[in-house]
């Protein structure tokens, strides 16, 4: 009998320290004023961290708003040049530029992608006069330029693989030509990492980075984009078998794994927020310069329900952005980029 009242005598005493213990530890006591969040803060974004996509069109002096992404559009030359200025001035350090192609300029070739006066070109020269110190990357795939909405070249309905793979490598020279200072192939295509820094070298092009889309998903939340570079309408059939299966992760590190051995500068992983897993994993695998793509369907979900009053669209936009750093994320693509930078600004100087 003494023996069991012992026994919970120590039970009490043990339960009473713990909760004395656990009292002592009191992680609120960091949160409770915002001098004291700042402090502690564990992961921090600034406006070096964002690269603003943005979408050209023909024409001059014409902006022409994307209906399926709200507040966006597609620009013509004269304006992206004004917008880019904009951008600098805020600080963010580089754009990508993604064309809207006259239909009537696809083909099942994707000829146009290799023109040195289409319209990715004629803007990156007219960037690179006016705002020589921000970074411009380039989209180096076929979708914007063919007929059938696909990254590559096409048999029937098959994609041709190594075909592909040499017409990116002239489509990635006629860029760098045209002054692109990061080629960034999202094709998915095996093998064009590698074919492309070869080709760029042999060029003498080799301070051109490039920036793998390593992991890019066959997702559903590309729909808006495809609406802003018209090829919605355009794309027979899907992209799933050269895009990854959304349900793998392993075979992203398989992917990234390839590109690095290939010459890969820099790794991303489109989309960003249902594949924040894969972020993590390739930068703790890789320690290198690594991306986030918060894509078009994941701007227009909080973009619509902000305008619906169902939440802070400020708030989630930080949010969401920030939770690209937790992940690893070195930087990322977003069209906030410009309302986060003024954020940011505005946060720095309060």
């Amino acid at each position: 009998m003494h023996d069991r009242i012992g026994s919970l005598e120590n039970a009490r005493r043990a339960a009473a320290e713990d909760s004395a213990l656990a009292l002592a530890r009191r992680p609120r006591r960091n949160r409770r004023a915002d001098w004291s969040r700042r402090l502690v803060r564990e992961t921090t974004l600034t406006v070096d961290d964002l690269i603003w996509p943005i979408f050209l069109i023909e024409g001059e002096g014409r902006r022409e708003p994307v209906s399926a992404m709200p507040g966006v559009d597609r620009l013509t030359v004269d304006e992206a040049v004004r917008a880019v200025e904009d951008a600098a001035s805020l600080g963010i350090p580089a754009v990508a530029l993604f064309p809207y192609t006259d239909p009537a300029k696809r083909d099942a070739q994707g000829s146009e992608a290799l023109n040195p006066d289409n319209l990715v070109c004629r803007a990156l020269r007219a960037l690179k006069s006016a705002v020589p110190h921000i970074g411009l990357v380039t989209d180096v795939a076929l979708d914007p330029y063919t007929s059938h909405g696909h990254d590559g070249l096409m048999e029937g309905d098959r994609i041709l693989n190594d075909a592909t793979v040499a017409t990116l490598v002239r489509q990635a020279l006629t860029q760098a030509h045209a002054g692109a200072d990061v080629i960034a192939p999202s094709d998915m295509m095996d093998g064009r990492i590698g074919a492309i820094r070869a080709g760029l070298d042999a060029a003498d092009f080799t301070d051109v980075q490039i920036m793998s889309y390593a992991a890019k998903y066959a997702s559903a939340f590309y729909g808006p984009f495809r609406d802003a570079i018209g090829t919605s309408k355009a794309l027979i059939g899907d992209k799933k078998t050269y895009q990854m299966d959304p349900a793998n992760g392993d075979e992203a590190l398989l992917e990234a794994e390839l590109d690095v051995a290939e010459g890969a500068d820099m790794l991303m992983v489109k989309p960003g927020l249902p594949y924040l897993d894969i972020v993590r994993r390739l930068k703790d695998r890789f320690r290198m310069p690594t991306y986030a793509y918060q894509v078009s369907g994941e701007y227009s979900m909080i973009q619509a329900a902000a305008r619906n009053g169902w939440l802070d669209g400020d708030a989630a936009m930080m949010e969401s952005l920030t939770s690209f750093k937790r992940a690893g994320a070195d930087g990322v693509l977003t069209y906030f980029a410009i309302a986060a930078a003024k954020r940011l600004r505005g946060e720095r100087q309060g």
